[in-house]
């Protein structure tokens, strides 16, 4: 039955409405004058959609998989009229604080979310690849944190006292690792005797916390995150909440960045990742702060000892019973777009450096940092040129991957970033929130196989939309520009852990159009595009367009998945089938 006699079969009609409607000349909606402009509409709604960027995935469903697309359907129909209608469980909403409803803002939606029979089947999903996420905003800041108070020699300092609340609020502190250990007659951070950046033992402050150990884990991470009410508050703009955003980092690097805790932290990023159905990851990262070695007297004047270090756990998970199936992990070099030339300058030859000692290891380059308040790619074109320039004298190949397009931006220096990513040959775009008002540069992206690394609850809780319903991506899937779902910064977002179901989840519960078939398309997409080894542009994007038809890992990888979801699909059959009414949305 199609959508226009759906809408009108539940219309409740009496016979002497009818006859009234009937006398009235009004038609019915089975003359053929009528059903003949509803087919029209049908024709032209199904035409709209093989223009979709995920057309051909649906089109080539197994019936396992249709069935189960189904299933997911009916499901989260269900949840729409239950679990999301304020009406539902004698207002359980109200009582929560807030009215519920389908879409409804992350913060607010997460804990309902995660206690969802969807959230079930989409915790299970076979996610591909993660193509877009910050290294130092992955994990679970509080295995972070209980772990830095279970390293011995570790530290905590600050610039001044943190005596007062407001202090604690603002001041800067940051973690370091000391040798020979701290004073232990040290006064007090909390006090104002404390004297300015002195290392004070992590456990010696955590007791001394005021409300003690559990508060200042508490403290610790109302610091290093976006808080539910930082998250809502919409009417203070971006630039407010990216500048507690930014005040994370350094913070929570000061931590990460001592090798034994780096190892861990590794380990735990990727271990998450895998069991959350994600297989390779490429990730981001800014190389600033200091390195400290295992044994070390002082940190590493480079990043040789941090990258040496991460290859090694990322081949040690693989070769782990637990990191099975986990195909593995590249890094995209990133750079503060707010550098001054010299300092991008000097970034850029320490990727360079890298590369030659980690060919394997560096996939990329990008700018990061608010693209609003930094340089615009358009004035680091020198600092770009130069860049390529200098990798062809050294030998290595360094493609870009830019993030371009984060703003609410029309037309200004910000949005233009997007027409200077695509100019400068960027292989995939990082976030593109503003390419949907640009029609010239949407077949160019498609001409040229580019893919849009989208972040919705990054993008939310960043104060770019409101809500998943009013997202730009189901603009861009309807336009047919080929798009994947990240996580972006899950540890300093809210999210939790460094898994992407939240963003799955999202996406199937926000947009009517997508469904199980589109998500999985999204899915498919992320190991289409993902970084897996060195190529040349002209390689790159034979492959890319030959999809799980070519030869070689992408090909195989692509293959390798579409049976992981095939298996999947019979999961959903077998463990909702016989309780879904699928029909219910016939």
């Amino acid at each position: 039955m199609e959508a226009a006699e759906r809408d009108t079969e539940d219309l409740d009609i009496n016979d002497d409405d009818e006859a009234w409607l009937e006398e009235e000349g009004v038609p019915s909606i089975d003359e053929p004058f009528i059903q003949k402009y509803l087919d029209g509409r049908d024709a032209l709604v199904a035409q709209e959609k093989r223009q979709r960027s995920d057309h051909a995935f649906r089109e080539t469903l197994s019936p396992m998989a249709a069935e189960a697309s189904a299933i997911v359907s009916a499901i989260r129909f269900e949840e729409q009229q239950t679990l999301w209608n304020p009406e539902y469980e004698n207002n359980l909403a109200k009582q929560e604080g807030c009215e519920v409803h389908p879409g409804m803002m992350f913060s607010l939606a997460k804990g309902r979310m995660e206690s969802s029979k969807l959230w079930k089947i989409v915790k299970k999903m076979p996610k591909g690849a993660l193509l877009h996420c910050h290294l130092g905003a992955m994990g679970d800041l509080d295995w972070l944190i209980e772990e830095a108070l279970q390293t011995e020699g570790m530290c905590i300092s600050a610039e001044t006292a943190l005596a007062t609340t407001e202090a604690r609020e603002a001041t800067t502190f940051a973690f370091s690792y000391v040798k020979t250990g701290a004073t232990t007659d040290s006064p007090s951070l909390w006090t104002d005797g404390y004297r300015s950046t002195e290392p004070i033992p992590i456990t010696k402050a955590a007791d001394s916390f005021p409300g003690g150990r559990q508060a200042f884990i508490d403290w610790f991470k109302s610091r290093t995150s976006i808080t539910h009410e930082e998250s809502v508050q919409h009417h203070l703009g971006p630039t407010a909440i990216w500048k507690k955003f930014g005040s994370c980092f350094p913070i929570l690097g000061s931590l990460q960045l001592y090798e034994p805790i780096f190892r861990k932290f590794m380990r735990k990023v990727l271990s998450e990742l895998h069991e959350d159905g994600v297989r390779w990851v490429d990730m981001r990262s800014v190389f600033s702060g200091s390195f400290m070695r295992t044994g070390a007297d002082k940190p590493d004047e480079d990043f040789e000892g941090m990258l040496a270090a991460l290859q090694e756990e990322i081949d040690a998970f693989g070769a782990s019973e637990e990191g099975k199936g986990f195909w593995g992990a590249r890094l995209i070099w990133t750079t503060v777009r707010q550098f001054e030339k010299r300092g991008i300058i000097e970034d850029m030859m320490k990727c360079i450096r890298m590369k030659q000692l980690f060919p394997d290891l560096i996939a990329g380059y990008d700018l990061v940092g608010q693209e609003d308040l930094g340089r615009p790619l358009a004035d680091l074109t020198p600092e770009l040129f130069w860049f390529k320039k200098r990798c062809m004298e050294e030998g290595v190949d360094i493609p870009f991957f830019f993030h371009a397009g984060e703003t609410l931006g029309d037309g200004d220096m910000v949005d233009e970033n997007l027409f200077d990513a695509v100019l400068l040959g960027t292989r995939r775009i990082g976030h593109g929130f503003s390419l949907y008002k640009h029609p010239l540069l949407i077949d160019m992206v498609k001409e040229k196989k580019i893919l849009v690394e989208s972040c919705p609850v990054s993008n939310e809780v960043l104060r770019l939309t409101s809500s998943i319903m009013s997202h730009p991506l189901p603009a861009l899937l309807a336009r047919g520009v080929p798009c994947a779902l990240c996580n972006d910064d899950p540890a300093i977002l809210g999210q939790g852990k460094s898994g992407m179901t939240h963003d799955f989840w999202q996406a199937l519960q926000g947009w009517e159009n997508l469904g199980l078939e589109g998500l999985a398309s999204l899915a498919e997409n992320s190991v289409r595009w993902a970084a897996y080894e060195d190529c040349t542009t002209k390689e790159w994007q034979q492959e890319i367009k030959a999809g799980s038809f070519g030869n070689g890992v992408r090909a195989e990888r692509m293959k390798e998945w579409a049976k992981e979801f095939e298996r999947f699909c019979q999961w959903i059959v077998l463990e909702f089938g016989a309780e879904q009414d699928i029909n219910t949305l016939d």
